[in-house]
């Protein structure tokens, strides 16, 4: 699980709970049936009416990686990954790639090695290695779209929600009690609007966005050791190579690790 995902959730809740408290507000004052029809119901319509079918049936999927840590891949591994590729395909030839291809799990990696395989030239494993990355940022565009236009909506249509509260309390001008319970409803749509929005939705839209930034990193990760396999470069150049995508620390503690190991086996 995304603990940062489940953390800012629960802590956005606690702020508005706890904040609503000091205020002298009761919880009760949050079940308006009015307010959660327009905001929700109405940011659900407004998305849909925004994006076909085929982008919003991907939004359980989008949950999936707003909640999920992916741990499948780091740089590291993809590091000692193809410094033992290189290893074996200078004693053994690049067609011994295809005996490693087992534990890879990864489609893009699977792909880009069966080229390297085939024997295709640097550039032309570059070019179709590089459309697919633009074609995962678009999909993934596409689904932060859909967050981004929910946090944009939800908070107008709060606005909205309040005006409707308004003209209905007016209508109770003679009742001052009946007035002030019915403004004070009219702001809870509001209340809905602005909190869905700027402590969920958006949020969610940032989060998806930097998963894609680190998904598109690592692809690019791996398009750079693919084309050094293809060139022939070293275990040691590639590391090297590979390396730079590391902070200088984790990179040095790399480092560390491996000469542990060296030690543990002498």
């Amino acid at each position: 699980m995304d603990k940062t995902s489940i953390i800012g959730v629960l802590v956005g809740f606690i702020a508005i709970g706890l904040g609503m408290v000091l205020k002298g507000v009761g919880f009760g004052a949050l079940l308006n049936p009015a307010a959660i029809l327009i905001i929700f119901l109405g940011t659900a319509a407004s998305v849909c009416i925004a994006f076909p079918m085929s982008t919003l049936k991907n939004v359980p999927a989008l949950f999936k990686i707003i909640f999920k840590e992916d741990k499948s891949n780091n740089i590291k591994d993809i590091i000692t990954m193809f410094t033992k590729w290189a290893d074996i395909t200078r004693r053994e030839g690049i067609l011994a790639l295809e005996s490693e291809m087992d534990d890879v799990t990864d489609t893009y990696l699977t792909s880009g090695v069966q080229l390297v395989v085939d024997g295709q030239s640097s550039d032309f494993i570059q070019d179709v290695m590089l459309e697919k990355i633009d074609a995962m940022e678009e999909r993934h565009y596409k689904g932060i779209s859909i967050f981004t236009q929910a946090g944009t909506y939800a908070p107008t249509l709060g606005v909205l929600g309040a005006v409707i509260g308004l003209i209905a309390a007016l209508g109770n001008m003679s009742d001052l009690d009946k007035l002030g319970s019915a403004i004070s409803a009219a702001f809870i749509a509001t209340l809905f609007g602005i909190f869905t929005g700027y402590v969920l939705w958006h949020p969610f839209a940032n989060k998806l966005k930097e998963k894609s930034k680190q998904e598109v990193l690592l692809k690019q990760i791996m398009l750079e050791g693919l084309l050094s396999i293809t060139n022939g470069d070293s275990p040691q150049v590639i590391k090297d190579k590979l390396g730079s995508y590391l902070p200088s620390k984790e990179l040095e503690m790399m480092v560390e690790e491996e000469v542990d190991e060296k030690k543990e086996t002498a």
